[in-house]
């Protein structure tokens, strides 16, 4: 498969330390994967869904132990502990080498090697990195194969270079207490240890595009984000692209793959998805930002994914998807999830495999992280650029949280650093919707919280730096907010389809077409600037509440800020400091 001498020592070594009785190197063809389907079908791994109903779908179940991304066990095992941070959990990295390598010795035995060759990013991109993971799971291999793209192109464009990531995964026993994923940035290196569920063993995901990746955007001058990316077409047939992070629960996937209201459609009026989750994005030979998604698929989910939510997601799962931790209906053959529709199995087996009932059953039928691993190709709004190496030029990033008072719908900042600060204060909040009562302010800058490899403070000054060198071909940057609630706890703004409107409010704002208000925290829209046609149960007085700033909850907003910042010491970059002081004598006034 290659000659690369730097990933045949590595090999070399893995299979002294774990003793695999075989070694299987993944080609990325049709025929490897489907014996190994076939395989897993037969030890139980997976389960063969409906072929009718479901083309090429599987279920399968992950330990009861073992349902999550554990944020415990994950570690940045940098040199220092400073550059970790705060916001990581560290360990001494030649400690964490033998410990791990202790874990994982002999783990192998009875077992094969899988060697998954994989591109983040379409392969050959300018944009792209690739990485190499070795498994002992035939279910991390056929979801790599999803998730990112495998095979021997991808050696092909490695050649000899030793610009790679590596990647060990080992089941061992899936002991909950002796479960690690550890990162080492400085040596491209992950090591995954007593896990098979997802986030924790799909190393391209979460550990490479995000940890690895934002430390190497660091170094290279580039960025790594928990962005999706969205493309917006007009009438005319102009596209333009946008990216929004947003913390867990506030709709991202809802948004990437957003079916505009039908006003907007019938003028020609499209959404184009480029990715759900990931954006990597780098300063194009015009000047002008770029963003490519690294992944392949969509690891989505499933709870509360319906026809209504987000059809466009759930049409993507009908073919080609391996389902986990979802509940079996027996009848035909089929899955269901919470949210799925009205109408539960009632002979089905449950996420852990129990007999279970939906319509009797007090139980879930679903684990509430079940997930679908689904082939972007298969989701209809696809963008045409989405295999496209160049990655798209982004016009504007998009933060936004889930606040019941506070944030107004929509507001931009003053400017790129500001832009900085809006991000770094991204915060939801837990909201007891049947009082309207509000919960705990968690703050998470950029969605970036459990994801950065490196020390936030550094991450913040890499965000200065990058809109240093963009300059005035920096996108503009704006923080939404669809969670508003009323004094009864219900929601204000209709959200789904309709937050196109205000996707098109800051379309217009890039370009330049309308104007707007400056308040203390940003520029807020007038509320005829924000087209209400075909809007159901809603009018223009409701609008102009929801995009009101009060100065007297942002002042309080800034003592909260002032909390967070402190854990950031001295890294924490003086500019952000200067935005607060900002915004305190703004409300002040």
């Amino acid at each position: 498969m290659t000659n690369n001498k730097s990933v045949l020592a590595w090999l070399d070594e893995m299979k002294e330390l774990v003793t695999p009785d075989e070694v299987v190197w993944i080609d990325g063809s049709e025929e490897q994967l489907e014996s190994l389907r076939k395989q897993a079908c037969e030890t139980g791994e997976m389960i063969k869904l409906n072929q009718e109903k479901l083309p090429g779908c599987y279920l399968h179940r992950t330990a009861i132990n073992d349902v999550a991304r554990v944020e415990g066990r994950t570690f940045i095992c940098s040199r220092k502990e400073e550059d970790a941070g705060p916001t990581n959990h560290w360990m001494e990295p030649q400690g964490a080498y033998k410990m791990l390598f202790n874990i994982a010795r002999g783990s192998y035995k009875g077992r094969t090697m899988y060697v998954i060759p994989y591109s983040m990013g379409p392969i050959g991109s300018p944009l792209a990195k690739i990485g190499l993971e070795v498994t002992d799971s035939i279910y991390v291999v056929l979801n790599m194969a999803i998730m990112t793209r495998v095979g021997q192109a991808v050696l092909d464009v490695l050649g000899d270079s030793e610009d790679w990531v590596k990647g060990l995964h080992c089941k061992c026993n899936i002991e909950e207490e002796n479960r690690y994923i550890c990162h080492f940035p400085e040596d491209n290196y992950i090591i995954s240890v007593n896990s098979g569920y997802g986030g924790n063993v799909l190393l391209g995901k979460k550990c490479f595009a995000l940890r690895i990746a934002s430390y190497l955007g660091k170094n290279e001058g580039w960025m790594a984000e928990h962005m999706l990316i969205l493309g917006i077409e007009n009438p005319q047939g102009e596209v333009k692209y946008v990216t929004a992070a947003f913390p867990s629960a506030c709709g991202k996937t809802n948004l990437a793959m957003l079916i505009p209201p039908e006003g907007y459609r019938n003028k020609g009026y499209k959404v184009w998805t480029v990715g759900d989750d990931i954006a990597w994005m780098r300063q194009g030979a015009d000047g002008k930002l770029y963003a490519i998604n690294p992944e392949n698929g969509f690891f989505g989910v499933a709870p509360g994914t319906n026809m209504k939510s987000n059809p466009n997601a759930l049409i993507s799962t009908q073919k080609g998807t391996i389902f986990t931790n979802v509940a079996h209906n027996l009848d035909d053959n089929t899955v269901w999830w919470e949210g799925l529709d009205k109408n539960p199995p009632e002979n089905a087996l449950d996420w852990t495999g129990e007999p279970w009932n939906g319509k009797t059953s007090e139980k879930k039928g679903a684990h509430p992280n079940s997930r679908f691993t689904a082939p972007a190709k298969n989701c209809p709004c696809i963008s045409p650029e989405f295999d496209k190496g160049e990655g798209v030029p982004v016009s504007a990033i998009i933060f936004g949280g889930r606040r019941a008072q506070t944030t107004p719908l929509v507001y931009q900042s003053r400017d790129w650093n500001n832009g900085v600060f809006v991000g770094s204060i991204m915060a939801s909040e837990t909201t007891a919707a049947a009082t309207g009562a509000v919960g705990v302010v968690r703050r998470d800058p950029m969605a970036m919280l459990p994801f950065c490899g490196y020390h936030m403070g550094d991450y913040f000054q890499h965000w200065f730096e990058m809109g240093e060198k963009l300059g005035e071909n920096a996108p503009k940057i704006f923080n939404v907010n669809w969670f508003r609630l009323d004094s009864e706890g219900h929601f204000l703004w209709p959200g789904f389809g309709d937050n196109f409107r205000v996707l098109e409010w800051i379309l217009k704002r890039c370009e330049g077409k309308v104007d707007a208000k400056e308040t203390a925290i940003g520029y807020v829209p007038y509320a005829e600037d924000i087209n209400l046609e075909g809007i159901q149960d809603f009018d223009i007085e409701t609008l102009k509440s929801i995009l009101e700033v009060d100065k007297a909850a942002w002042a309080k907003e800034a003592e909260g800020i002032e909390e967070f910042y402190k854990q950031f010491g001295d890294k924490l970059p003086q500019e952000l400091r200067n935005q607060l002081e900002t915004l305190k004598k703004n409300c002040a006034e």
